[in-house]
């Protein structure tokens, strides 16, 4: 009976040494393949190492060198969401490898790259019939999970843009290409910041949230000062204007959709004001979607499921 106890609680603890093995190697390999000039560090004329050292990769994701090698030595330690995350960013990961970096580490992605369970077939359909009117998904985080193909040139290509960083509060403050889109940008973000604080209340500690505040806090200042404004409102409808790089400018009717009782995920949509902005996103609408069909082929169609097709 002793001999079978021990067998027993043996098991799992094996099998999260095999885990930490597969997750140091996994590690390596793609810490190697990364060029320096890739992250913009220069080469130098004495490096032996085959893509980045530790010490570099430690450095981009703000982790101790210490501690990311125990990491890469398959050493028992815990890891953070924040830190997996970084590590993702820093090493280039793309979806799957990401998935399977989380995965390997035993945590739960908490990006909107992640599958949405609230993401239904309903919904999705739901977004296709409402073209020419841009519609998306958003959660309260401001996490983008699904949009048709109006949505997805209303404030340039959401396509390009990888999934994990399809978050509204990231695009408004880091991305050009939506900062040169909106209208009324500095009383966009201001907006947007006063309702995500307003939001975080309710998610406090969770680390998806505290994920996205310490992302923002590093790569916008202008983040950083507004957020420490502390300004709190709730959610609002309201008229925006966009100047859409493929039609003009665009002037719509905000709408939030709530579909759980909470304030939680909601279907955004974006209904024209006037007869020239009608006019304006049907022709956005087709040639999303014939910018679509160009890029579909037999054997890449139908492997999105970020936006609803």
């Amino acid at each position: 009976m002793t001999t079978t106890v021990q067998e027993n609680t043996a098991l799992p603890a094996r099998g999260s040494e095999i885990r930490r093995h597969e997750l140091a190697a996994f590690l390596r390999s793609r810490r190697e393949r990364i060029a320096p000039e890739q992250v913009g560090l220069p080469r130098g004329t004495r490096r032996r190492t085959p893509g980045l050292r530790r010490e570099e990769v430690a450095q981009l994701s703000a982790v101790g060198v210490t501690w990311y090698t125990w990491l890469e030595q398959a050493r028992d330690i815990q890891v953070s969401v924040q830190v997996l995350d970084a590590l993702a960013r820093t090493l280039m990961l793309d979806a799957s490898e990401r998935a399977h970096l989380f995965q390997l580490a035993g945590s739960t992605d908490p990006t909107p790259a992640a599958l949405c369970s609230s993401m239904t077939p309903a919904l999705r359909e739901l977004l296709r019939r409402l073209e020419p009117v841009p519609a998306c998904i958003q959660n309260s985080r401001y996490d983008i999970l699904a949009y048709n193909r109006t949505y997805a040139r209303l404030m340039g290509d959401l396509d390009a843009v990888p999934p994990e960083d399809r978050n509204c509060m990231l695009l408004v403050y880091t991305n050009a290409e939506w900062q040169s889109a909106i209208v009324r940008l500095e009383e966009t973000k201001r907006l947007m910041a006063a309702k995500l604080r307003a939001s975080m209340a309710g998610h406090l500690g969770e680390p998806a949230w505290k994920m996205l505040l310490k992302r923002l806090e590093a790569e916008s200042p202008d983040f950083r000062e507004t957020w420490e404004r502390y300004e709190v409102v709730g959610a609002r409808s309201k008229t925006k204007q966009f100047r859409n790089p493929y039609v003009g400018l665009l002037t719509l009717d905000h709408t939030d959709l709530w579909l759980t009782p909470e304030a939680g995920a909601r279907m955004v949509t974006y209904a024209p004001s006037d007869e020239e902005t009608r006019e304006r996103l049907e022709k956005l609408c087709a040639l999303a979607l014939a910018q679509e069909d160009q890029l579909v082929t037999p054997a890449a169609s139908g492997t999105s499921a970020d936006s609803s097709r």
